[in-house]
């Protein structure tokens, strides 16, 4: 197979949809000899921060001077950046090479895997090859059935859970914690973001269960500088060096300072050189932090924004947060089968809809002012394409 037949070939596994279970992981792992067993996990689960908190474990392993694996998703344009070895994104002749065979030794399975089974299968067998010396695995979503979870870490870490995905992991934040909680593994040491309270008391409650030591990072690290804006990321960064002492990885000054520094994180509140803001945020803590960071950052100015969200999304409360700090909307689908159409957004300020990404971003340029693309990370991996910025 050529590159391109091989993301073809694993994007049409999507039409299997999500299947929440261990089997296929376990049993595509197998097939690749159990490249697990010659690495070492930090396993990240959690509504919000995950894939910054990734972000800053990988930069200050790096800083460490480990080798690191780096698993995140979605990608906003680039499949390979999805698994990352030392920040080099895979290559795509190891990508062909592993899918090739995937696909061969699968044809006959009785459950096909997904998508997010073969992906993460895939870096999995790239960072041993790779000889990666620690690994930041970030779940796709949940944790107790999530695809990742077929691994034993050194540490497992929880950012702050909220709703989300609540068709898959319930409707309560008791619910979506104990899915969360699934990655506590026993005896395995588990450090926790900040928990509203319903939360906390399911993660304490099976992390005695497991006999795993638990702590909560609740105050947000100060004195150092970020590679990622927003002063949220300053309990993220905390939650990171706290996930390294735990995985007993002893950084000294020198090098927390160079790790932080520079971490960076593509489309999370990520300023252009035009000014131009993007943020993938997609729910509606995110978008309150979206917030926060806005009035931090650019004070009483307000937003010309591009919006589009995913269908299963808490959209109207999302659009209630961001109209504070907006003067006008634009409203344009996103690239996803599970896209809302525009005309189903309402918010209390000027608005239209408009046909495209491309025709909103256009009249918010004609418009004038600072312009914000948001409500979603599909949206803003599009928007990254069409201005021509690689994450």
């Amino acid at each position: 197979m050529t590159s391109a037949e091989a993301l073809a070939w694993l994007y049409s596994t999507q039409q299997f949809g999500i299947k929440l279970g261990l089997d296929n992981t376990r049993a595509l792992l197998a097939l690749l000899g159990n490249p697990e067993k010659d690495l070492r996990f930090l396993h990240v689960a959690g509504t919000n921060g995950k894939g910054s908190v990734c972000a800053f474990l990988d930069s200050l392993c790096r800083a460490h001077g480990l080798r690191t694996g780096l698993y995140t998703s979605p990608h906003l344009v680039e499949f390979g950046e999805r698994i990352r070895v030392n920040g080099a994104m895979i290559p795509d002749a190891k990508v062909v090479d592993v899918l090739t065979l995937i696909r061969r030794e699968t044809e006959g399975w009785v459950h096909s895997p997904t998508y997010f089974e073969i992906v993460t299968a895939l870096g999995i067998r790239h960072f041993a090859d790779e000889g990666c010396d620690i690994v930041i695995l970030e779940t796709g979503m949940g944790g107790r059935l999530d695809s990742t979870n077929a691994v034993t870490p050194l540490v497992s870490v929880i950012t702050p859970v909220d709703f989300d995905h609540m068709k898959w992991l319930g409707d309560t934040l008791a619910a979506i914690a104990g899915e969360k909680a699934g990655i506590i593994k026993p005896g395995v040491p588990v450090v926790s973001g900040r928990q509203q309270a319903p939360a906390a008391e399911v993660l304490r409650a099976t992390a005695r269960e497991k006999n795993a030591p638990i702590e909560f990072v609740d105050d947000p690290l100060e004195g150092y500088e970020l590679g990622i804006p927003g002063s949220v990321q300053k309990l993220n960064a905390a939650l990171a060096l706290r996930t390294l002492a735990a995985a007993e990885i002893s950084l000294i000054d020198a090098e927390i300072r160079a790790g932080l520094k520079s971490a960076t994180w593509p489309g999370r509140f990520q300023v252009l050189a035009d000014g131009t803001v993007l943020d993938g945020g997609h729910n509606p803590q995110a978008a309150e932090c979206l917030v926060q960071h806005w009035i931090e950052r650019f004070g009483d100015e307000k937003a010309v924004v591009v919006f589009g969200a995913l269908s299963d999304k808490d959209y109207s409360q999302m659009l209630g947060s961001i109209a504070k700090i907006s003067r006008e909307f634009y409203f344009v689908p996103t690239r996803s089968q599970r896209a809302e159409a525009p005309a189903n957004f309402h918010v209390g300020v000027p608005s239209q809809v408009k046909e495209s990404l491309a025709t909103g971003i256009a009249a918010a340029r004609q418009s004038g002012g600072r312009m914000l693309i948001t409500g979603s990370l599909f949206l803003v991996g599009e928007a990254m394409e069409l201005l021509g910025v690689r994450p």
